[in-house]
């Protein structure tokens, strides 16, 4: 296998030894599930250069991939990682899918709350996305016990898995969980269905942990970008043209910088003077208010020629041609990649722009909503939640195109003078620009202003039944005297 791709990222904090992902014999393991594990094993050493190239594009630690005779050696000694497209690319759709919270059933939604927030969800969720976009997919893992359930995310180049095409969900899945300085693995997970084994490497052999699940499939999600038939664990954002894109804008800057050290110097020509009449020190003689070369024996003077200055112009049309490139490659408008055009984009061109990445971001929600579905599903499984409940789970995304408030403030109007229930509902507020957490806190303000209504309402009928029993007793005081017959009378 061919290592030379990533050597930058040797000895680094994420760096694994491939050599040390061996381990054909292991003590306690069901000897049925060994070929499935040597499997896995197989299928990350294969794919784990690759996974770790695209970090170190990510990461900006690529090298610079350039012609030798295009630069001096000294300045490309100097050349370093000054492009980061494919970390604009990952980036630029990740944070178009923010992640809300859970609309689950009243009599799960605690419960939801509780599991979401004991496991940070809306953090690890946003962790697993952008390691989605880059590697093409990642994985969240349900551990535990019904007392505490850990969902965890793996990325792709600790991990790896088998598809169960039949059933159309992974099949089994590995990931590492530990590593010594040297890089070379001492700990990883298998997860197979009904059971995981803990497998660590002791004193040079290889030892396994049995637990059982309890679940017809691995406790393993997939969090998966631009699923396909044939990828059924997605593609990266990253992709190969995009990496070769970048080395060539990396290239091109490198040469522009080249091309400004001959820029800033002039080019001057002595014609019928030789060296020994030029000051060896040229910088002192170009910032000399004197200067001068005597005439020759003959009498012949020196004839001075100055070249035309090399212009940068060339280099940066070619920049301009890479930067439209990676954005057709990416979506992305390429005002974000650092290119100003000479005739601006309209407000329609630039927004027709940000449209193509946000219905992209639209349709790879819904396919992680799924993905969250499935998680939380197996979770609140393994905590005895009713599955009726549990289909009814709805994750809760921000808007992924921007309005204004005068155009919201606008369409809410409109919707509520014709639909005042859906305008008053939680997707009517969602639309109208409130977000999930604002929606909860207008839902139990509501919920206080109705309690201190009913308390206000309660406390009016008190005072009122009391104004009317004093009255009655009042009346009922006076009555008696009423009725007695006047002294006197016949």
């Amino acid at each position: 296998m061919n290592t030379e791709d990533v050597p930058i990222l040797r000895g680094q904090a994420g760096w694994l030894a491939i050599e040390s992902a061996y381990a054909n014999t292991i003590t306690g393991v069901d000897p049925d599930d060994q070929p499935t594990i040597n499997e896995l094993l197989k299928q990350w050493r294969r794919h784990y250069t690759r996974n770790t190239l695209r970090t170190s594009y990510y990461l900006a630690h690529y090298h610079y991939n350039g012609v030798a005779y295009s630069i001096p050696p000294a300045m490309k000694a100097l050349a370093k990682p000054m492009i980061g497209w494919p970390n604009k690319a990952v980036r630029a759709l990740a944070d178009l899918s923010v992640f809300e919270g859970i609309d689950a059933p009243e009599t799960l939604q605690t419960q939801v709350d509780d599991l979401v927030a004991a496991n940070t969800f809306g953090v690890k969720i946003q962790q697993a996305i952008v390691s989605a976009y880059t590697h093409g997919c990642s994985f969240m893992t349900i551990s535990g016990d019904d007392d505490d359930i850990r969902i965890t995310p793996r990325a792709a180049d600790w991990s790896s898995a088998l598809w169960d095409w039949g059933n159309d969900r992974i099949g089994a899945a590995m990931t590492i969980s530990d590593k010594d300085k040297d890089g070379y693995i001492t700990r990883f997970d298998v997860w197979l269905p009904g059971k995981v084994y803990l497998c660590r490497r002791n004193s040079g052999t290889w030892q396994a942990e049995r637990i059982e699940t309890g679940f017809d499939r691995p406790t393993v999600v997939p969090i998966v970008s631009d699923q396909q038939l044939y990828r059924p664990l997605g593609s990266s954002r990253i992709t190969r043209p995009l990496m070769a894109l970048t080395d060539l804008g990396l290239r091109t800057l490198v040469r522009m910088e080249a091309t400004a050290e001959f820029y800033a110097a002039p080019r001057i020509w002595f014609l019928g003077a030789n060296k020994g009449q030029v000051s060896p020190d040229t910088w002192g003689s170009i910032v000399s208010v004197i200067n001068g070369i005597p005439a020759g024996r003959n009498g012949e003077k020196p004839e001075l020629r100055q070249l035309t200055q090399a212009s940068m112009q060339p280099h940066s049309d070619m920049l301009k041609t890479v930067a439209l490139m990676v954005s057709s490659e990416t979506d992305i408008p390429v005002n974000d990649l650092g290119i100003t055009m000479d005739n601006p984009a309209s407000a329609e061109a630039m927004a027709e722009a940000e449209r193509k990445l946000s219905r992209t971001a639209d349709r790879q929600n819904k396919r992680f909503g799924e993905s969250i579905k499935s998680i939380l599903a197996m979770a609140l499984a393994a905590q005895g939640a009713d599955e009726a409940d549990i289909r009814q789970l709805r994750p809760i995304w921000a808007p992924t195109k921007e309005a204004s408030d005068a155009a919201r403030a606008d369409w809410y109007q409109k919707v509520a003078s014709t639909n005042p229930a859906f305008a008053d509902s939680d997707v009517g507020l969602s639309r109208a620009g409130l977000t999930w957490d604002e929606i909860n806190a207008h839902r139990a303000y509501e919920k206080q202003q109705r309690t201190q209504n009913a308390i206000d309402e309660l406390r009016a009928k008190i005072a009122t039944a009391k104004t009317d029993t004093q009255e009655a007793a009042a009346n009922g005081q006076q009555q008696p005297a009423a009725e007695q017959p006047q002294s006197g009378a016949a």
